[in-house]
């Protein structure tokens, strides 16, 4: 079986696993790591189909995904970002031993809107999204890249930003961003957020347009963790406010050893 590229950075004492969005890689998550490289050793994943691991016969499922990262990893904080949060979340409830504490950011344990779920994004956005996919999937990633930096201060820098980076690995396997997609539309893990015995904290970007951040402070709530919003941040809060960011997580874990 091919596994996981996982690339290990940072010479900290403390073990960080870092897990990357839908579409994207490992070294998108570049401007927190330089910020966090003296107090943390970091484990940058790249997922099944994505940057380097896109030859990886690992399915893009959560568990498949959490169970070889901890094969490979040492018990650490899991920091996981937009999809890569519902990874760590898993982690966190079915192989607790690798998870020390649990850092979902932007990310929550259903995407798409329910009756009891207004937080939610609307499921004929996810359906459109599937569809474009199939017509062109470079154009619809780049959509969505732009979808993720509406509300920042700068959306055009951080739209060029973020496509420059999403494809420097080179371009990740269509199919498996289909499964992304139909993992979007299908995972709701909120039951089991009262399951968690792991300190969490929950970082949300205040004018995030895809993870309304309400969908993260009630899900910190359910999970008895921390909720904390960057200010002036959209789903991609690494970018543009990463020094924020790095200031959150070290209170968080300093107060959580």
């Amino acid at each position: 079986m091919t596994g996981l590229h996982i690339e290990t950075r940072g010479d900290g004492p403390e073990p960080l696993v870092m897990i990357h969005g839908w579409a994207m890689h490992g070294g998108i998550l570049e401007p927190l790591v330089d910020e966090l490289a003296s107090r943390y050793t970091m484990y940058l994943v790249d997922l099944p189909g994505h940057g380097y691991s896109r030859q990886s016969d690992i399915p893009l499922d959560p568990l498949a995904c959490a169970r070889a990262i901890a094969a490979a990893t040492p018990r650490a904080t899991w920091l996981g970002w937009s999809l890569g949060g519902l990874v760590a979340l898993t982690a966190a409830l079915d192989v607790p031993e690798a998870v020390g504490a649990l850092v979902p950011v932007c990310s929550t344990p259903r995407f798409v809107r329910a009756a009891d779920w207004s937080q939610g994004n609307d499921a004929a956005v996810v359906r459109q999204l599937a569809a474009d996919l199939e017509a062109d999937y470079k154009a619809t990633v780049e959509r969505f890249i732009a979808l993720e930096a509406m509300g920042s201060p700068d959306p055009v820098a951080e739209t060029r930003r973020l496509k420059a980076d999403a494809f420097s690995r080179g371009e990740p396997d269509p199919r498996v961003l289909m499964e992304g997609i139909r993992l979007l539309e299908t995972a709701d893990l909120r039951p089991r957020l009262h399951d968690i015995r792991q300190p969490s904290l929950w970082i949300a970007g205040r004018r995030d347009r895809i993870v309304h951040p309400e969908a993260m402070r009630w899900s910190a709530e359910a999970a008895h963790g921390r909720f904390e919003e960057i200010a002036h941040a959209g789903h991609a809060p690494f970018i543009g406010h990463a020094a924020a960011m790095a200031d959150v997580l070290t209170r968080f874990t300093d107060g959580n050893p």
